[in-house]
Protein backbone atom coordinates (compact mmCIF):
# COMPACT_ATOMS: atom_id res chain seq x y z
CA UNK A 1 0.00 0.00 0.00
CA UNK A 2 2.66 2.62 1.06
CA UNK A 3 5.12 3.84 -1.96
CA UNK A 4 8.18 4.66 -0.24
CA UNK A 5 10.44 2.74 1.33
CA UNK A 6 13.68 3.67 3.55
CA UNK A 7 15.43 0.46 4.26
CA UNK A 8 19.33 0.84 2.57
CA UNK A 9 19.79 -0.92 -0.24
CA UNK A 10 21.00 -4.31 -0.07
CA UNK A 11 24.82 -4.49 -1.38
CA UNK A 12 24.22 -7.86 -3.47
CA UNK A 13 20.88 -8.78 -5.01
CA UNK A 14 19.71 -11.96 -5.63
CA UNK A 15 19.09 -12.57 -9.32
CA UNK A 16 15.61 -12.51 -9.25
CA UNK A 17 15.55 -8.84 -7.83
CA UNK A 18 18.63 -7.81 -10.61
CA UNK A 19 16.34 -8.99 -13.32
CA UNK A 20 13.38 -6.71 -11.50
CA UNK A 21 15.87 -3.74 -11.28
CA UNK A 22 17.64 -3.79 -15.20
CA UNK A 23 14.21 -3.84 -16.20
CA UNK A 24 12.15 -1.68 -14.31
CA UNK A 25 15.54 0.86 -14.89
CA UNK A 26 14.95 0.46 -18.78
CA UNK A 27 10.96 1.17 -18.79
CA UNK A 28 11.63 4.20 -16.46
CA UNK A 29 14.18 5.72 -19.12
CA UNK A 30 11.58 4.63 -22.23
CA UNK A 31 11.02 7.35 -24.31
CA UNK A 32 7.37 5.74 -26.15
CA UNK A 33 4.20 4.01 -25.29
CA UNK A 34 4.85 1.07 -27.24
CA UNK A 35 8.53 0.31 -25.48
CA UNK A 36 6.54 0.99 -22.35
CA UNK A 37 4.66 -2.21 -23.29
CA UNK A 38 7.75 -3.95 -23.97
CA UNK A 39 8.82 -3.71 -20.48
CA UNK A 40 5.94 -4.03 -19.05
CA UNK A 41 5.30 -7.51 -20.62
CA UNK A 42 8.90 -8.61 -19.52
CA UNK A 43 8.28 -7.67 -15.83
CA UNK A 44 4.54 -8.77 -15.56
CA UNK A 45 5.60 -12.58 -15.58
CA UNK A 46 8.21 -12.32 -13.48
CA UNK A 47 6.00 -10.25 -11.00
CA UNK A 48 3.35 -13.13 -11.22
CA UNK A 49 5.93 -15.56 -10.48
CA UNK A 50 7.35 -14.16 -7.23
CA UNK A 51 4.10 -12.88 -6.16
CA UNK A 52 2.68 -16.20 -6.52
CA UNK A 53 5.66 -17.64 -4.58
CA UNK A 54 5.18 -14.99 -1.70
CA UNK A 55 8.34 -13.71 -2.70
CA UNK A 56 7.60 -10.44 -1.23
CA UNK A 57 11.60 -10.11 0.08
CA UNK A 58 12.99 -10.11 -3.30
CA UNK A 59 10.56 -7.77 -4.75
CA UNK A 60 11.48 -5.21 -1.40
CA UNK A 61 14.93 -5.50 -1.98
CA UNK A 62 14.51 -4.69 -5.94
CA UNK A 63 12.14 -1.79 -4.44
CA UNK A 64 14.79 -0.50 -2.17
CA UNK A 65 17.61 -0.79 -4.87
CA UNK A 66 15.59 1.80 -7.13
CA UNK A 67 14.77 4.42 -4.01
CA UNK A 68 17.27 6.64 -5.34
CA UNK A 69 15.94 6.35 -8.98
CA UNK A 70 12.40 7.75 -9.05
CA UNK A 71 11.58 7.04 -12.48
CA UNK A 72 12.57 3.10 -12.42
CA UNK A 73 10.93 3.15 -8.85
CA UNK A 74 7.52 4.96 -9.66
CA UNK A 75 7.51 2.10 -12.73
CA UNK A 76 8.31 -0.95 -10.90
CA UNK A 77 5.94 0.25 -7.79
CA UNK A 78 3.08 0.42 -10.06
CA UNK A 79 3.40 -2.81 -11.93
CA UNK A 80 3.55 -4.22 -8.30
CA UNK A 81 0.29 -2.86 -7.99
CA UNK A 82 -1.43 -3.76 -10.50
CA UNK A 83 -0.31 -7.09 -10.33
CA UNK A 84 -1.20 -7.78 -6.78
CA UNK A 85 -4.72 -6.20 -6.99
CA UNK A 86 -5.77 -7.53 -10.35
CA UNK A 87 -6.03 -11.23 -11.98
CA UNK A 88 -6.03 -12.19 -15.63
CA UNK A 89 -7.07 -16.01 -16.05
CA UNK A 90 -9.80 -18.28 -17.68
CA UNK A 91 -13.04 -19.18 -16.90
CA UNK A 92 -14.92 -21.70 -18.93
CA UNK A 93 -13.43 -21.37 -22.22
CA UNK A 94 -13.24 -17.52 -21.91
CA UNK A 95 -10.59 -14.67 -20.59
CA UNK A 96 -11.75 -12.91 -17.10
CA UNK A 97 -10.33 -10.09 -15.54
CA UNK A 98 -10.45 -9.48 -11.55
CA UNK A 99 -9.83 -6.35 -9.27
CA UNK A 100 -9.59 -6.11 -5.73
CA UNK A 101 -11.29 -2.66 -4.54
CA UNK A 102 -11.52 -1.22 -1.52
CA UNK A 103 -14.50 0.56 0.18
CA UNK A 104 -12.76 3.10 2.51
CA UNK A 105 -14.66 4.36 5.43
CA UNK A 106 -13.25 7.92 7.46
CA UNK A 107 -14.08 8.16 10.86
CA UNK A 108 -13.54 9.19 14.36
CA UNK A 109 -15.01 8.66 17.23
CA UNK A 110 -14.76 9.03 21.34
CA UNK A 111 -14.97 5.31 21.67
CA UNK A 112 -12.83 2.39 20.02
CA UNK A 113 -14.09 2.63 16.58
CA UNK A 114 -14.97 -1.01 15.73
CA UNK A 115 -13.54 -3.37 13.14
CA UNK A 116 -13.34 -6.72 12.22
CA UNK A 117 -16.16 -9.46 11.58
CA UNK A 118 -19.00 -7.88 10.26
CA UNK A 119 -22.62 -9.25 11.29
CA UNK A 120 -24.26 -11.64 8.48
CA UNK A 121 -27.53 -9.07 7.94
CA UNK A 122 -24.43 -6.39 7.78
CA UNK A 123 -22.70 -8.28 5.35
CA UNK A 124 -25.16 -9.12 3.62
CA UNK A 125 -26.86 -5.91 3.08
CA UNK A 126 -23.16 -4.10 2.23
CA UNK A 127 -22.53 -6.60 -0.82
CA UNK A 128 -25.77 -6.15 -2.20
CA UNK A 129 -25.60 -2.50 -2.29
CA UNK A 130 -21.83 -2.71 -3.97
CA UNK A 131 -23.14 -4.91 -6.68
CA UNK A 132 -26.04 -2.56 -7.13
CA UNK A 133 -24.50 0.44 -6.95
CA UNK A 134 -20.64 0.11 -7.55
CA UNK A 135 -20.25 -2.81 -9.61
CA UNK A 136 -20.94 -3.07 -13.46
CA UNK A 137 -24.38 -4.50 -14.88
CA UNK A 138 -22.03 -7.38 -16.16
CA UNK A 139 -19.45 -7.83 -13.33
CA UNK A 140 -19.89 -10.68 -10.53
CA UNK A 141 -18.84 -9.68 -6.99
CA UNK A 142 -17.44 -11.08 -4.03
CA UNK A 143 -16.83 -9.38 -0.52
CA UNK A 144 -14.42 -10.18 2.65
CA UNK A 145 -17.11 -10.18 5.50
CA UNK A 146 -14.86 -7.93 7.24
CA UNK A 147 -14.44 -4.29 8.41
CA UNK A 148 -10.48 -4.16 8.33
CA UNK A 149 -8.34 -1.72 10.18
CA UNK A 150 -4.78 -1.22 8.53
CA UNK A 151 -3.45 -3.29 10.71
CA UNK A 152 -5.34 -6.15 9.50
CA UNK A 153 -4.52 -5.81 5.88
CA UNK A 154 -3.34 -8.28 4.13
CA UNK A 155 0.23 -8.65 4.47
CA UNK A 156 2.55 -7.25 1.85
CA UNK A 157 1.65 -7.98 -2.18
CA UNK A 158 1.84 -11.46 -2.59
CA UNK A 159 -0.88 -11.24 0.25
CA UNK A 160 -2.79 -8.90 -1.10
CA UNK A 161 -2.62 -11.29 -4.84
CA UNK A 162 -3.27 -14.20 -2.86
CA UNK A 163 -6.73 -12.44 -1.24
CA UNK A 164 -8.00 -11.48 -4.90
CA UNK A 165 -7.32 -14.98 -6.38
CA UNK A 166 -9.55 -16.32 -3.51
CA UNK A 167 -11.94 -13.95 -3.23
CA UNK A 168 -12.58 -13.68 -7.42
CA UNK A 169 -13.01 -17.97 -6.66
CA UNK A 170 -15.90 -16.37 -4.65
CA UNK A 171 -17.57 -14.48 -6.99
CA UNK A 172 -17.39 -17.33 -10.01
CA UNK A 173 -18.88 -20.01 -7.66
CA UNK A 174 -15.51 -22.04 -7.93
CA UNK A 175 -14.26 -20.96 -4.20
CA UNK A 176 -15.25 -20.70 -0.68
CA UNK A 177 -13.29 -17.21 -0.21
CA UNK A 178 -10.05 -16.53 1.68
CA UNK A 179 -10.18 -18.48 4.78
CA UNK A 180 -10.87 -16.64 8.37
CA UNK A 181 -7.83 -15.77 9.93
CA UNK A 182 -7.19 -14.47 13.87
CA UNK A 183 -7.13 -10.71 12.90
CA UNK A 184 -4.31 -8.37 14.18
CA UNK A 185 -5.14 -6.50 16.69
CA UNK A 186 -5.86 -2.71 15.94
CA UNK A 187 -4.26 0.65 17.12
CA UNK A 188 -6.58 2.65 19.44
CA UNK A 189 -7.03 5.50 17.38
CA UNK A 190 -9.16 8.19 17.85
CA UNK A 191 -9.78 9.18 13.76
CA UNK A 192 -8.60 6.47 11.78
CA UNK A 193 -9.85 4.24 8.19
CA UNK A 194 -11.82 1.03 7.89
CA UNK A 195 -12.06 -0.70 4.80
CA UNK A 196 -14.47 -3.16 2.97
CA UNK A 197 -12.77 -5.62 0.55
CA UNK A 198 -13.92 -6.69 -2.48
CA UNK A 199 -13.10 -8.21 -5.59
CA UNK A 200 -15.06 -7.40 -9.51
CA UNK A 201 -15.01 -10.03 -11.97
CA UNK A 202 -15.97 -9.32 -15.74
CA UNK A 203 -15.07 -11.30 -18.91
CA UNK A 204 -11.74 -9.04 -20.18
CA UNK A 205 -12.56 -5.97 -21.81
CA UNK A 206 -15.89 -5.65 -20.83
CA UNK A 207 -16.51 -2.96 -17.97
CA UNK A 208 -16.07 -3.63 -13.92
CA UNK A 209 -17.56 -0.51 -12.56
CA UNK A 210 -20.92 1.00 -13.04
CA UNK A 211 -18.97 4.28 -14.19
CA UNK A 212 -17.72 1.94 -17.50
CA UNK A 213 -21.21 1.14 -18.42
CA UNK A 214 -22.93 2.44 -21.70
CA UNK A 215 -26.36 2.34 -22.68
CA UNK A 216 -27.65 4.08 -25.40
CA UNK A 217 -24.08 5.12 -26.46
CA UNK A 218 -23.91 7.30 -22.96
CA UNK A 219 -22.80 7.00 -19.78
CA UNK A 220 -25.31 5.20 -17.37
CA UNK A 221 -24.03 6.94 -14.15
CA UNK A 222 -20.34 9.39 -13.30
CA UNK A 223 -18.12 8.56 -10.50
CA UNK A 224 -20.23 11.04 -8.33
CA UNK A 225 -23.26 9.75 -9.15
CA UNK A 226 -21.54 6.25 -8.08
CA UNK A 227 -20.36 8.29 -4.69
CA UNK A 228 -23.89 9.68 -4.04
CA UNK A 229 -25.86 6.49 -4.36
CA UNK A 230 -22.92 4.54 -2.31
CA UNK A 231 -23.31 6.97 0.21
CA UNK A 232 -27.28 7.04 0.47
CA UNK A 233 -27.85 3.24 0.12
CA UNK A 234 -24.47 1.89 1.38
CA UNK A 235 -23.37 4.28 4.25
CA UNK A 236 -26.61 4.05 6.66
CA UNK A 237 -25.34 0.07 7.05
CA UNK A 238 -21.86 1.00 7.78
CA UNK A 239 -23.56 2.98 10.61
CA UNK A 240 -24.91 0.06 12.16
CA UNK A 241 -21.73 -1.59 12.42
CA UNK A 242 -20.20 1.62 13.50
CA UNK A 243 -22.20 3.01 16.09
CA UNK A 244 -20.38 5.63 18.00
CA UNK A 245 -18.70 6.63 15.21
CA UNK A 246 -19.30 10.34 13.17
CA UNK A 247 -18.18 9.13 9.35
CA UNK A 248 -17.78 9.47 6.07
CA UNK A 249 -17.57 6.13 3.16
CA UNK A 250 -15.51 6.92 0.10
CA UNK A 251 -15.61 5.69 -3.79
CA UNK A 252 -14.92 2.59 -4.04
CA UNK A 253 -11.35 1.37 -6.25
CA UNK A 254 -8.92 0.11 -6.73
CA UNK A 255 -6.94 -1.56 -3.92
CA UNK A 256 -3.89 0.92 -4.15
CA UNK A 257 -5.54 4.15 -5.22
CA UNK A 258 -8.23 3.60 -2.22
CA UNK A 259 -5.84 3.62 0.34
CA UNK A 260 -3.54 6.31 -0.75
CA UNK A 261 -7.05 8.86 -1.26
CA UNK A 262 -8.26 7.32 1.73
CA UNK A 263 -5.34 8.57 3.89
CA UNK A 264 -5.33 11.94 2.22
CA UNK A 265 -8.96 11.98 3.52
CA UNK A 266 -8.33 10.91 6.98
CA UNK A 267 -5.81 13.76 8.36
CA UNK A 268 -8.69 16.59 8.97
CA UNK A 269 -10.95 14.24 10.76
CA UNK A 270 -7.97 14.03 13.62
CA UNK A 271 -8.52 17.81 14.69
CA UNK A 272 -12.19 17.41 15.96
CA UNK A 273 -11.32 13.87 17.07
CA UNK A 274 -8.46 15.51 19.46
CA UNK A 275 -10.24 18.31 20.57
CA UNK A 276 -13.07 16.04 21.38
CA UNK A 277 -10.51 14.13 23.47
CA UNK A 278 -9.79 17.50 25.44
CA UNK A 279 -12.95 18.60 25.68
CA UNK A 280 -13.60 14.97 27.89
CA UNK A 281 -10.66 14.15 29.45
CA UNK A 282 -9.80 18.10 30.36
CA UNK A 283 -13.56 19.79 30.18
CA UNK A 284 -11.83 22.52 28.09
CA UNK A 285 -13.70 23.92 25.01
CA UNK A 286 -11.73 24.57 21.79
CA UNK A 287 -11.34 28.29 22.56
CA UNK A 288 -9.27 27.12 25.76
CA UNK A 289 -6.80 25.53 23.96
CA UNK A 290 -3.35 26.61 22.06
CA UNK A 291 -2.45 24.76 19.18
CA UNK A 292 1.48 25.00 18.24
CA UNK A 293 2.09 23.92 14.47
CA UNK A 294 5.38 22.79 13.59
CA UNK A 295 7.31 21.28 10.58
CA UNK A 296 8.91 18.16 10.91
CA UNK A 297 11.31 16.35 8.00
CA UNK A 298 14.48 15.52 7.46
CA UNK A 299 15.85 17.63 4.63
CA UNK A 300 12.11 18.77 3.41
CA UNK A 301 8.85 19.07 5.16
CA UNK A 302 7.89 15.63 5.57
CA UNK A 303 4.59 16.14 7.87
CA UNK A 304 3.73 18.52 10.29
CA UNK A 305 2.91 18.37 13.65
CA UNK A 306 -0.05 19.73 15.84
CA UNK A 307 0.73 19.85 19.39
CA UNK A 308 -2.70 20.86 21.50
CA UNK A 309 -2.59 22.03 24.99
CA UNK A 310 -4.48 24.71 27.65
CA UNK A 311 -3.50 28.03 26.88
CA UNK A 312 -2.53 28.45 30.58
CA UNK A 313 -0.56 25.85 30.59
CA UNK A 314 3.23 25.40 28.94
CA UNK A 315 2.48 21.75 28.43
CA UNK A 316 1.36 19.78 25.77
CA UNK A 317 -2.17 17.45 26.44
CA UNK A 318 -2.25 16.09 23.11
CA UNK A 319 -0.63 16.18 19.06
CA UNK A 320 -1.83 14.50 15.43
CA UNK A 321 0.39 14.01 12.59
CA UNK A 322 -0.90 15.73 9.54
CA UNK A 323 1.60 13.76 6.85
CA UNK A 324 2.40 15.67 2.98
CA UNK A 325 1.71 13.08 0.08
CA UNK A 326 2.41 13.23 -3.53
CA UNK A 327 4.65 16.47 -3.83
CA UNK A 328 2.46 18.48 -1.38
CA UNK A 329 4.17 21.82 -0.24
CA UNK A 330 2.94 22.72 2.87
CA UNK A 331 3.60 26.28 3.50
CA UNK A 332 1.86 27.38 -0.10
CA UNK A 333 -1.45 28.85 -0.36
CA UNK A 334 -3.94 26.64 0.00
CA UNK A 335 -2.02 23.89 1.50
CA UNK A 336 -1.70 21.92 4.13
CA UNK A 337 -0.52 24.22 6.58
CA UNK A 338 -3.19 26.98 5.75
CA UNK A 339 -5.96 23.83 5.79
CA UNK A 340 -4.65 22.68 9.13
CA UNK A 341 -5.08 26.60 10.70
CA UNK A 342 -8.57 26.65 8.43
CA UNK A 343 -9.61 23.46 10.22
CA UNK A 344 -8.49 24.90 14.08
CA UNK A 345 -10.29 28.12 13.37
CA UNK A 346 -13.38 26.78 12.12
CA UNK A 347 -13.61 24.22 15.06
CA UNK A 348 -12.75 27.22 17.92
CA UNK A 349 -8.94 27.35 18.64
CA UNK A 350 -8.20 31.30 18.31
CA UNK A 351 -5.10 30.80 19.21
CA UNK A 352 -2.91 29.42 16.51
CA UNK A 353 0.83 29.26 16.70
CA UNK A 354 3.28 28.25 13.36
CA UNK A 355 6.63 27.77 14.07
CA UNK A 356 9.07 28.25 11.22
CA UNK A 357 11.77 25.90 12.14
CA UNK A 358 12.34 22.50 10.54
CA UNK A 359 12.10 20.05 13.27
CA UNK A 360 13.70 16.50 13.18
CA UNK A 361 11.25 13.97 13.28
CA UNK A 362 11.93 12.37 16.38
CA UNK A 363 9.78 9.59 18.62
CA UNK A 364 9.62 9.18 22.47
CA UNK A 365 12.40 6.21 22.82
CA UNK A 366 10.13 4.69 25.43
CA UNK A 367 6.40 4.27 23.86
CA UNK A 368 7.49 5.36 20.07
CA UNK A 369 5.11 8.22 20.16
CA UNK A 370 6.36 11.20 18.14
CA UNK A 371 7.24 13.93 19.73
CA UNK A 372 5.93 17.92 19.53
CA UNK A 373 7.21 21.29 19.43
CA UNK A 374 6.42 23.26 22.53
CA UNK A 375 5.55 27.13 21.93
CA UNK A 376 9.29 27.40 23.64
CA UNK A 377 10.16 25.28 20.08
CA UNK A 378 11.39 22.20 22.41
CA UNK A 379 10.70 18.63 21.16
CA UNK A 380 8.29 17.64 24.02
CA UNK A 381 5.92 14.64 24.49
CA UNK A 382 2.37 15.17 24.74
CA UNK A 383 0.49 13.24 27.27
CA UNK A 384 -2.85 13.69 29.85
CA UNK A 385 -2.14 14.94 33.29
CA UNK A 386 -2.02 12.48 35.62
CA UNK A 387 -6.08 13.66 36.65
CA UNK A 388 -7.58 13.70 33.76
CA UNK A 389 -10.34 11.74 32.63
CA UNK A 390 -9.45 8.61 30.94
CA UNK A 391 -10.13 8.69 27.64
CA UNK A 392 -10.95 5.32 25.80
CA UNK A 393 -8.91 6.15 22.85
CA UNK A 394 -5.70 7.85 21.87
CA UNK A 395 -4.03 9.16 18.81
CA UNK A 396 -0.55 9.97 18.29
Amino acid sequence: MRTRRSKPAHPRLPRDAERLVSGATALGASGSRLEDTFWEQRLTPELIRLLEAGADALIDAALDTLHPIPPAYEALIELIENVSESLEFEHDGQSHQALLIAAPVLAWSKYAIPSGPLRTEVNDALRVQLSAHVAAAGARLAMAPVLYSIDQLPRGFAGLRGMTRKLAEQALGTGTGPASVKLAETAPLLSDTRYLLAVLVAPAGQALFRWQDFEGGKLVQSRDETLAAWRSQGQPNITTAMSGCVLEVLLPDGFHVSCREADRQIRPYGIPAALSLLEAALQATPAQVRAIIAPFGTEAIEEYRVGLGLRNSGDLAHGLVWPLYGGEQGPEPGGPLEQIEDLLRKAGVTEVVVLEELFPPEFCEDCGAPLYADALGELVHAELPEDAATPSAHLH
